[in-house]
């Protein structure tokens, strides 16, 4: 017996399979088994169920739809303990040999761990054999269909391109094209799926034809999206106009890797160009480790980026200037660190800084993520490995990105020698500072006039400027982070029609929960959050929640001890308040931590229920 999500809901039961028809129950059990083994609160059941207007009696009558779906087991002979009643929830615990979408992690996990690209090609190919159709076609849940579905999709399609980059890099490029064909059509605006198509079309002599296919791309983007091609698609049709040859097939900046957990995200960037005249080492190099990131010029192969200017950036005007004072001042500190709240845009600043001052290092800028995709950090000698050797080129800046604490910092900076260094994480690093000395760079929220440019720059100017108030309101909604605002800004961008003042309303109803993109946990308010605060100690996490409920006019000491806060202003969670009042939180981190301890409640409230 095995459940089956990958296409239509079912129970393969021997050799028969048995879709089952749109119910309640049937979106209820399609909520369990896509989060196998873990709790399910019976908040995010209900949502499931009822979607955003569950009835009165909706927790008795989500019991009965647990007797219902037992029931239904009873029948195939699954046993009713199937799924458990649990604190806070229902849980079922599903295998590899119990339900289709965790054999296809495993398999795609063992994909990332085969010798040589022949078995990697085999288990992705067997892994994308278990779907068999659009996911969750037969239930009628709004909020799954709206939330799940794209996430489930979203993994099949990067196995996809992981497949058509092994291919093509085996030189099978004739063979490949039928899938490249079906995919770029189905997926315009995914532009990966592009990108392989016409380099296959290139690699097979027919440059007429991948001309052809990028002049289509480019006119459906700017027809139906307002935006030109990415700057991978831009640089192959500039190598395809010059008659270049490309780098080793498949292997260009916007090959995907496959993702270290289940949900990351793809990354599409320029191809790797032969005889383009870039440096490795910044956008256009040869050759690329992992996404997005170039190969260093001290160590072959090295997965470390370098610097590039962020997408849409937009204000900071005075801390760019700033961070480029600290950064080139030659008498100034060698370290930097940028801190802040979780989403509040320091890894784009720091960016954007690295690419503003790059002149002044003629020995390069290099970016190492210290993060995984899941936002956990990477082991200390995972991260030696990554650090950029010395090749006598000159002063150097090296940015250690996304650090997780002073733990994981302070053993990289013997590994920098004599290079500037510049850290973001949440926490302000004062064992880092105290000990290496350097400046601590605390970023604050966008200013209103700083949010509408990253809007307009996102979005489009015309668009913003015709709904200017709509603009300001979906803004402050957004609490001015930038996070929230990208989010928002991706929402319209794929939607075209619709207008800046809809799209605010429906985020205001509730704006924690709904500022997310499924197909990017790193565009996701809930998830980035949450990873913020899960990281807490109990003690942090529980005062946390507390300042969700407090007035900040009236001061937050009464959340917890003096030690507690400063705990958390070190996280990064609270900040150091004006004189008269010791601390303070952003407006939409409360409104973030009021709406998680209300779900907390719920959870609370279904445990009782369950007893």
């Amino acid at each position: 017996m095995r459940f089956q999500l990958l296409g239509p809901l079912s129970i393969a039961h021997g050799p028969e399979t048995v879709v089952l028809k749109p119910s309640k129950p049937t979106s209820l059990l399609a909520a369990l088994l896509l989060h196998p083994g873990a709790v399910v609160s019976t908040g995010y059941l209900l949502r499931a169920v009822w979607d955003e207007e569950p009835p009165a009696t909706a927790r008795a009558a989500l019991q009965t739809c647990v007797l219902r779906l037992r029931r239904l087991f009873a029948k195939y002979g699954i046993s009713a303990t199937t799924i458990e009643a649990v604190p806070g929830g229902y849980r079922m615990r599903n295998d590899t040999e119990t339900l289709d979408l965790v054999l296809f992690r495993l398999l795609t996990a063992q994909a990332r761990a085969a010798a040589g690209t022949d078995e990697e090609l085999y288990r992705l190919r067997e892994a994308l054999s278990l779907w068999h159709g659009q996911p969750l076609a037969n239930v009628a849940s709004r909020m799954l269909q709206r939330d799940a579905v794209p996430a489930l999709e979203q993994e099949r399609l990067r196995v996809l391109e992981r497949v058509c980059d092994l291919e093509l890099a085996g030189g099978n490029c004739h063979q490949v094209l039928v899938d490249l064909y079906e995919s770029a059509r189905r997926y315009p605006v995914r532009e990966r799926f592009t990108e392989q198509l016409i380099e296959a079309l290139y690699r097979t002599g027919r440059q007429a034809e991948a001309l052809a296919e990028y002049r289509t791309v480019r006119d459906r983007l700017r027809e139906e999206l307002g935006v030109d091609p990415g700057p991978g698609l831009r640089r192959l049709e500039l190598a395809i106009l010059r008659a270049e040859e490309l780098g080793p097939a498949g292997r260009g900046e916007g090959a995907v890797e496959l993702p270290s957990r289940q949900e990351p995200s793809a990354v599409t960037g320029p191809v790797a160009l032969r005889g383009s005249g870039a440096e490795p080492g910044h956008p256009g190099g040869t050759g690329t480790a992992h996404p997005g990131r170039t190969a260093h010029p001290g160590r072959a192969g090295a997965p470390v980026g370098g610097a590039t200017p962020v997408r849409g950036f937009a204000g900071r005007e005075a801390d760019l200037r700033a961070m480029a004072l600290r950064l080139t001042d030659s008498d100034g500190p060698r370290l930097v660190v940028v801190s802040g709240a979780p989403g509040i845009g320091k890894s784009a600043l720091a960016r954007q800084s690295a690419y503003e001052v790059r002149d002044a290092f003629p020995g390069g800028v290099s970016v190492v993520d210290l993060a995984h995709p899941d936002g956990s950090g990477l082991g200390v000698d995972e991260a030696r490995e990554l650090l950029p050797e010395p090749d006598g080129g000159g002063r150097r800046l090296v940015l250690l990105d996304n650090a997780a604490g002073a733990g994981q910092v302070l053993p990289l900076l013997s590994g920098t020698g004599d290079a500037s260094v510049l850290v973001t994480s949440r926490r302000g690093l004062a064992a880092v500072v105290a000990t290496h000395g350097g400046a601590v760079h605390r970023l604050d929220v966008l200013g209103p006039g700083e949010a509408r440019r990253l809007l307009a720059g996102l979005v489009g100017a015309e668009r913003i400027g015709t709904e200017e108030a709509a603009a300001r309101e979906l803004a402050a909604v957004c609490g001015h982070f930038p996070l929230a605002l990208r989010i928002a800004a991706g929402r319209l961008l794929t939607r075209p029609g619709l207008s800046v003042a809809d799209c605010t309303a429906w985020l205001a109803e509730d704006p924690p929960a709904r500022l997310a993109l499924a197909e990017d946990p790193r565009l996701s308010v809930p998830e980035v959050f949450g990873q913020a605060v899960s990281a807490l100690p109990p003690p942090l996490r529980e005062t946390f929640l507390r300042v969700g409920s407090l007035d900040p006019a009236e001061g937050l000491c009464a959340a917890g001890s003096e030690t507690v806060l400063e705990q958390l202003v070190e996280a990064g969670m609270l900040e150091d308040g004006p004189p008269g009042q010791a601390y303070r939180i952003h407006a939409f981190l409360q409104v973030y931590a009021r709406w998680l301890a209300r779900d907390g409640e719920d959870a609370a409230a279904a445990t009782s229920l369950t007893r």
